[in-house]
C-alpha cells in the first residue's frame, strides 16, 4: 500500500519507517527543507534506539522516501498521516494550527479518495473540524478522516510499533475501516486486538490513557514525600503495592515527575477540555500542581543540604533527557533543575548520553558540558541525578570516590542501595526514603 506521512517528528518518522518496514511504499513529508536533506543523505534526526537500523534498510530498497513537496508526496498515497506537532498553548489547550493548516493544503489538491489519519494526538472533535475543513473545497465521496492514536514510548516506540498492544481506529466509515483493518494487520498477528470505534471515543481513549499514566507517577510522588515524613521506605512499599494484580507493578516509581512531549502536554489538554465542557476535573488538577513542584525536589534539596547558599557551589548533574534512551529533553525535569539551581548561584556541570546537544542549544555557556559522566564530577561539591540512564547504575565508586570534592549525592531516581551507600560513607538523598549521613 501507498502512505505518506505528514510531519517527522518522533512519531512521524517511527510511523513511516516501520510503515515501510512491512512492505508499504512510504512518502514522508516535512517542509524542514534541511532536515529533509539529512534524511535523503541517510542521516536519522532523533535518537530512538532500533530506529537506524529500519531506516537504512527501507530507504536503501527504495520503500521510504522523503520530500518538502505535500502534493508530490500524497499523489499515489491511499492513506495519509497528520503527524504534527500540537503543541500546548498558554491557556493549556492543544494548539491545532499545525493540523489544520496542513488539511486545507490537502483541500486543495486531493484528485482521488484517500483515508486521512489524525496520528498526532488531539483534542476530542478534531476528527469533525478537520473534515469539516477539507469538506470546503473537496466533495466528501473523496475522503475519510480517521482517528488512530499513538501509544508510542520514547525509548521503546520502534519495538512498540511493530508489536503493539493494540491498535485503536475511529471511524464510522466501513471503506476507511477495511484500509485501515488491511494496513494494520501485519502488526497484530500474534492476536492483539484492533479496536474500531467512533472518532471522538478514539480521541479520548489517548487522553485517558496518558493522564491515567501520569496520575499514577503523581500519586507514588505524593507517597514518596509522605514516607520520607512518616519515616517508610517507598520502595518497599511500592513493591507490597504493585504486587496487588488488580494495580500492577508499572508507573510506580516515584521520581521527579513526568516530562516528555506527551503526559504534561495531554494532562493540560485533557483539562482544558474538561473546563471548555463545564466539567472540574479536581485530580488533573492535583496532578499538574504535585508534578511542578516535584520536578523542582532535587534542585530544592540540594539548596536546603547547602543552607541556601550555592554561590560557587559546583554541581554535577546527571542526566538531561527526559527519560533514558531518547534525546528529547521537552519538558525534562533536569531543565528545572538547572533553571533552580542556577537561580541560587551554582555553577552546573552535566552529562547526558544523547541529549547534551539539544540542552546546549538552550543554554549555550551558561552550564558546561561533560566529556563523560566521571569528567562531570572533577572537583564538584555534589551530584544529582535526573534521569536513569543505564550507565548510571552501577558507576565506579572508586573513580567517584577520588572525583568528588564531596561524597554528597542527591538522587532523584534512586538508583542506589542504601546500605551500600552508607558503606561507602556516602552523604546519600533519594526520594522517599531515608537518608544516609
Amino acid at each position: 500500500m501507498k502512505i505518506a506521512v505528514v510531519g517527522t517528528g518522533y512519531v512521524g518518522l517511527v510511523t513511516g519507517t516501520c510503515f515501510a518496514e512491512t512492505g508499504n511504499d512510504v512518502t514522508c513529508i516535512d517542509i524542514d527543507e534541511a532536515k529533509v536533506d539529512k534524511m535523503r543523505n541517510g542521516i536519522v534526526p532523533i535518537f530512538e534506539p532500533g530506529l537506524e537500523l529500519l531506516f537504512e534498510r527501507n530507504t536503501r530498497q527504495g520503500r521510504l522516501k522523503f520530500t518538502t513537496n505535500l502534493a508530490q508526496g500524497i499523489e499515489d498515497a491511499k492513506i495519509i498521516f497528520l503527524a504534527l506537532p500540537t503543541p500546548p498553548g498558554g491557556d493549556g489547550a492543544a494548539d491545532l494550527s499545525y493540523v489544520m493548516g496542513v488539511a486545507a493544503d490537502l483541500s486543495k489538491i486531493i484528485t482521488d479518495y484517500k483515508v486521512i489519519v489524525d496520528k498526532s494526538t488531539v483534542p476530542v472533535g478534531t476528527a469533525e473540524k478537520v473534515h469539516a475543513v477539507l469538506a470546503e473545497n473537496l466533495d466528501e465521496s473523496l475522503f475519510d478522516v480517521v482517528s488512530n492514536p499513538e501509544f508510542l514510548r520514547e525509548g521503546v516506540a520502534v519495538d512498540d510499533f511493530m508489536k503493539p498492544d493494540r491498535v485503536v481506529v475511529g471511524t464510522n466509515s466501513d471503506r476507511a475501516r477495511k484500509l485501515m483493518e488491511q494496513l494494520y494487520k501485519p502488526f497484530v498477528r500474534q492476536g492483539n486486538p484492533i479496536y474500531f470505534m467512533d472518532e471522538r471515543s478514539a480521541e479520548m481513549t489517548k487522553y485517558t490513557a496518558n493522564s491515567y499514566l501520569a496520575t499514577r507517577i503523581t500519586f507514588m510522588n505524593e507517597i514518596a514525600n509522605l514516607c520520607e515524613i512518616v519515616g517508610a521506605d517507598v520502595d518497599m512499599v511500592r513493591m507490597g503495592v504493585g504486587s496487588d494484580s488488580r494495580i500492577g507493578k508499572r508507573f510506580l516509581f516515584p521520581g521527579v515527575g513526568f516530562g516528555g512531549s506527551c503526559f504534561p502536554k495531554d494532562v493540560q489538554a485533557l483539562h482544558k477540555t474538561a473546563t471548555e465542557s463545564g466539567y472540574n476535573f479536581k485530580i488533573l488538577d492535583a496532578v499538574l500542581d504535585v508534578n511542578d513542584r516535584q520536578r523542582l525536589l532535587v534542585a530544592e534539596k540540594l539548596i536546603a543540604y547547602f543552607e541556601g547558599d550555592l554561590k560557587g557551589k559546583k554541581i554535577a548533574l546527571w542526566g538531561l533527557a527526559f527519560k533514558p534512551n531518547t534525546d528529547d529533553i521537552r519538558e525534562a525535569p533536569a531543565l528545572y533543575t538547572i533553571d533552580k539551581l542556577l537561580a541560587a548561584g551554582a555553577q552546573v556541570r552535566a552529562y547526558d548520553p544523547e541529549a547534551m546537544d539539544n540542552v546546549r542549544e538552550l543554554y549555550g555557556d551558561k552550564i558546561e558540558f561533560a566529556e563523560d559522566q566521571y569528567d562531570a564530577l572533577q572537583g564538584a561539591d555534589a551530584l544529582a541525578i535526573v534521569t536513569e540512564w543505564s550507565v548510571f547504575r552501577t558507576p565506579s565508586f572508586t573513580a567517584m570516590d577520588e572525583l568528588l570534592q564531596n561524597k554528597v549525592i542527591f538522587d532523584g531516581r534512586n538508583l542506589y542501595d542504601l546500605e551500600m551507600m552508607k558503606e561507602r560513607g556516602y552523604y546519600y538523598n533519594s526520594v522517599g526514603r531515608a537518608v544516609v549521613e
